[in-house]
């Protein structure tokens, strides 16, 4: 496939005098004309849309959802895979005003009704028809009427008490209208443009307002951040969930202000193989895929030689010291240096395409070890922080001032205030408008002055960076009043060949302990070596399985102090997924949830 990029250098948009979303995508459509947006695999081969290809179809999403009734403020809910019709229904639903609710492919019928009735949305886009069954089975629950638009083509089984039309018949009624819609120029900065459910880490996900402002100067902040690495014509990857804010953001909306290219990754299993199709230039994801990543990297070289692995090692080694103490790096640690960036660091470019600028981590705290291997291999890592409620970046690491141990230092436009406790307060037009059919949620968030209480507990170093201990719910104090990290715990545990993940329990309690879901590779070794059944359900019974397991934890109690040791733990009987309601969709783990199961074998631990 020829390669269609162009590099003019100058496709970014002043995302600070925009007054809306749709009107800068509007904005950028006109500039860019014929040239590539989005790319999406059609017979197994990517295949280009053009600007003007997709502002037509905008134009004509919203002009037929403006005829099928839908008016400024109403809500339209949206469940799709991460497709071009998604980025075109989202801004469609926007440019008339009305208000986008998207919502996790994973949700259960249960996690979509609450938020059918929570948003109080008449209308539903949704991707196939398979993920319609979880939302037809949450409408028979409703007390309203509503009305889904089936992207793919509608099932004829489909059609019951609920009305279901095609997509397709809605952009047909809408075709050939003018562009951009009329009610573009009415949109303002700070009018709500989407309710982002939050994850429900801690209960039910709640609608975060987020207006027109909070993602554009979002948008400003990032390029800011990004503008030393040399900015022309990107190209993004998008495979995180469009629902979640962190890629509505990022994933979606700053490319756009950049005038970027986005490909779709067909799922998370075709990975690498869509990173080598889509060459991108900057790639975000949450944590625990740069933790996969590393894990499988480490696997493959197991493989390979005794020359190639020492080679590796020895990249990695030399990459580290450059980083922590480059001072200390003598002439012949850079003459081998050298030799590891066409040996190995070379190989692990090509990995990622070859042309990567940098890979961006949020969502979650991103363990050091994880964050320097990279960093040692030659991939730019930024770690940034947020949350929902703040566009969603707060802050990012800078390109050529990188401190792993921090999310970097706030973006433009934000302001950083400690508070006494120690809980991290924001201010500035990233903060949200507030919590939907929650003034008394909002009111605890945001105090009269405009700060946004985020619940986290760090500091701010010497050069501004914010340093992140810890969830100010989450903190573990033991019963003598010492406080743990839990994170930092969970971490170490989950850096182990045989531990797959971890969650530490211990509040007021004299010690620490842990429920661990063992590796799968691991457990299927082991039970191969000893004929006996891997299901994880049988291993965690078994008491030489939990010893081999227990090794592992002794070694992560070697890299912790005297009180986030820990003393016992309990195998988990199945893996934390988003299926059994034990990981956000983000891949958060959801304490509330997995207690339920676990809290009497943890407790049986004192």
């Amino acid at each position: 496939m020829a390669d269609t990029r162009i590099s003019d250098g100058a496709l970014a948009i002043d995302t600070g005098t925009v007054t809306s979303l749709p009107a800068m995508f509007f904005a950028q459509a006109r500039r860019l004309g014929e040239r590539p947006f989005l790319w999406a695999k059609v017979d197994d081969v990517y295949r280009p849309h053009s600007w003007n290809e997709v502002a037509d179809r905008v134009t004509a999403a919203a002009h037929g959802l403006k005829a099928a009734g839908v008016k400024a403020g109403d809500r339209v809910m949206l469940v799709s895979e991460n497709r071009p019709a998604w980025l075109i229904a989202d801004i469609a639903i926007m440019s008339i005003g009305a208000i986008a609710v998207p919502a996790y492919t994973t949700n259960t019928a249960a996690n979509h009704l609450h938020i059918i009735n929570d948003s109080g949305c008449k209308v539903i886009v949704i991707s196939t028809p398979q993920l319609a069954r979880a939302v037809l089975a949450a409408a028979a629950e409703c007390d309203r009427k509503l009305t889904l638009y089936v992207m793919d083509e509608p099932e004829k089984t489909m059609r019951a008490e609920t009305e279901v039309l095609a997509w397709s018949d809605l952009l047909a009624s809408g075709a050939n209208q003018a562009s951009p819609p009329p009610d573009v120029v009415e949109l303002k900065r700070n009018a709500v443009c989407c309710l982002i459910y939050t994850s429900g880490t801690g209960g039910l996900p709640r609608g975060v307002m987020q207006t027109h402002g909070n993602i554009l100067t979002n948008c400003a902040g990032a390029l800011e951040v990004l503008r030393p690495l040399g900015v022309g014509d990107e190209v993004f990857l998008s495979f995180l969930p469009l629902s979640h804010s962190y890629e509505h953001t990022g994933g979606q909306f700053f490319p756009i202000s950049l005038g970027a290219q986005i490909y779709y990754a067909e799922r998370v299993e075709t990975l690498t193989t869509n990173l080598g199709e889509a060459r991108p230039t900057i790639m975000t994801a949450v944590p625990r895929l740069y933790e996969s990543m590393r894990a499988r990297i480490l696997a493959g070289l197991k493989s390979q030689s005794s020359i190639k692995r020492n080679m590796f090692q020895l990249a990695l080694e030399l990459g580290v010291k450059r980083y922590e103490t480059p001072e200390a790096m003598t002439l012949w640690d850079k003459t081998r240096d050298k030799v590891a960036d066409l040996m190995v660091r070379s190989k692990v470019s090509k990995r990622f395409g070859g042309r990567l600028k940098a890979m961006i981590s949020g969502g979650a705290p991103l363990n050091y070890d994880v964050g320097v291997f990279f960093i040692a291999l030659g991939v730019r890592l930024l770690q940034g922080y947020g949350q929902t409620e703040a566009g969603p970046v707060v802050s990012a690491n800078l390109a050529f001032k990188i401190k792993l141990k921090t999310v970097g230092p706030p973006l433009k436009g934000v302001e950083i205030k400690i508070a006494d406790d120690g809980e991290i307060l924001i201010r500035g037009e990233l903060v949200m408008k507030g919590y939907w059919n929650d003034p008394d949620g909002t009111i605890a968030a945001i105090d009269p002055d405009g700060w946004l209480h985020t619940g986290d507990i760090g500091r701010l170093d010497e050069d501004n960076y914010i340093e992140i201990t810890d969830r100010k719910k989450d903190i573990i104090v033991n019963s003598g009043g010492d406080n743990v990290s839990p994170q930092r715990i969970q971490g170490v545990l989950g850096l182990e060949e045989a531990i797959a993940q971890a969650m530490v329990y211990g509040d007021k309690r004299p010690y620490i302990t842990a429920l661990i879901v063992p590796d799968a590779d691991f457990a299927a070794a082991w039970a191969k070596a000893h004929s006996t059944d891997s299901d994880l359900a049988s291993l965690a019974h078994n008491a030489e399985f939990k010893s081999a397991v227990g090794k592992a934890v002794e070694n992560a109690n070697k890299q912790l102090s005297a009180i986030e040791k820990v003393r016992k733990f309990t195998l988990a009987t199945q893996a934390f997924t988003v299926e059994n309601g034990q990981m956000t969709p983000t891949l958060k783990v959801r304490r509330h949830a997995i207690l339920r199961e676990y809290r009497g074998a943890l407790d049986a631990l004192y």
